[in-house]
């Protein structure tokens, strides 16, 4: 009886605490070192008055340096105001402990780029940016879900709430937002 209990606790306790497989976009490793990208994440999902707004986000390691990337995608019939970066950029996350995390812009100002679609008549408009992490205490991060987040555009804050799990209906997929630190942070640190 004491061998059956032992195996049943070995088998919950692999399965209780196996991380998730990583889903890397890419990972290389040359002479010059090592570059690591986890698979973009829906973040945030707003179809609204025929416009539809998404943020993505993934994980860079460059040399052990991780590094915070976002896209942020809007579709519109009508004109949307660009959304631009600059060195005040800053995105902040609270998590569920209410502790919070402060990501700074590590490019060049640049707004979104506004793409044109003539099949659907509309404006699309893409930013890319790099925001690197201020503290060196990850063990939050990866402990914690998020459950808010403020992205301070040059000339504006948005805040976001992130949900538990995001049924993207664009993308016909489920994401989980809020354990996105906990799924990927490991992948990139390793």
């Amino acid at each position: 009886m004491k061998i059956k209990f032992s195996i049943f606790f070995l088998l919950l306790s692999v399965c209780l605490f196996a991380q998730k497989p990583c889903d890397l976009a890419v990972n290389v490793t040359d002479s010059i070192g090592t570059l690591k990208e986890t698979k973009p994440v829906v973040a945030y999902e707003k179809i609204f008055g025929g416009k539809t707004t998404l943020i993505f986000l993934s994980l860079v390691s460059a040399n052990d340096i991780p590094v915070l990337k976002i896209q942020h995608i809007t579709k519109s019939k009508e004109f949307e105001t660009p959304k631009c970066f600059d060195k005040s950029s800053r995105i902040i996350f609270q998590l569920s402990n209410g502790k919070i995390y402060t990501f700074v812009y590590a490019e060049e100002p640049k707004c979104d780029e506004l793409i044109y679609n003539e099949t659907e008549k509309q404006n699309n408009r893409f930013a890319e940016a790099s925001f690197l992490f201020l503290k060196d205490n990850f063990e939050d991060l990866k402990k914690f879900p998020i459950s808010f987040m403020r992205i301070r555009f040059a000339g504006e804050t948005i805040d976001y709430v992130i949900p538990k799990e995001l049924d993207s209906e664009t993308l016909i997929e489920t994401y989980n937002p809020a354990d996105f630190f906990i799924d990927n942070f490991n992948c990139i640190a390793n």
